[in-house]
């Protein structure tokens, strides 16, 4: 088992059971209303239990936060994708200039003669 399991196990279980636990004993229907000019039959109501309104309420949040810290780093990703382009662009110059480098060697050789062979 990997740490990671373990560690997830260890705060995984006990919020699932705390969780639990708060449905549990949040069973009431609460009235959700969207209307704030009738407060005696609103227009936009809805009858959920409590600890559905909290759960939906911090699901809510933590989507709203990582949509929030997401678009904040747009400039970061926009900057990795110009230097990932960047660097692309030099290991292909650098392999062309490795190329042409070994092409330039071989032509420097001088040729095998057949005076030093018998030598």
């Amino acid at each position: 088992m990997t740490l990671r399991r373990v560690l997830a196990g260890l705060i995984g279980l006990p919020l699932a059971l705390l969780i639990v636990l708060f449905a549990v004993a949040n069973r009431q229907d609460v009235t959700v209303s969207f209307d704030p000019f009738a407060t005696d039959a609103p227009a936009l109501s809805v009858a959920l239990p409590l600890f559905a309104v909290i759960l939906i309420s911090v699901m809510g949040g933590v989507v709203l936060g990582g949509v929030s810290a997401w678009a904040k780093q747009g400039k970061w990703r926009k900057e990795a994708r110009r230097r990932r382009v960047e660097t692309a662009r030099l290991e292909a110059e650098t392999e062309t200039a490795r190329r042409e480098a070994a092409v330039a060697r071989n032509m420097a050789l001088p040729a095998p003669t057949s005076a030093r062979r018998a030598a």
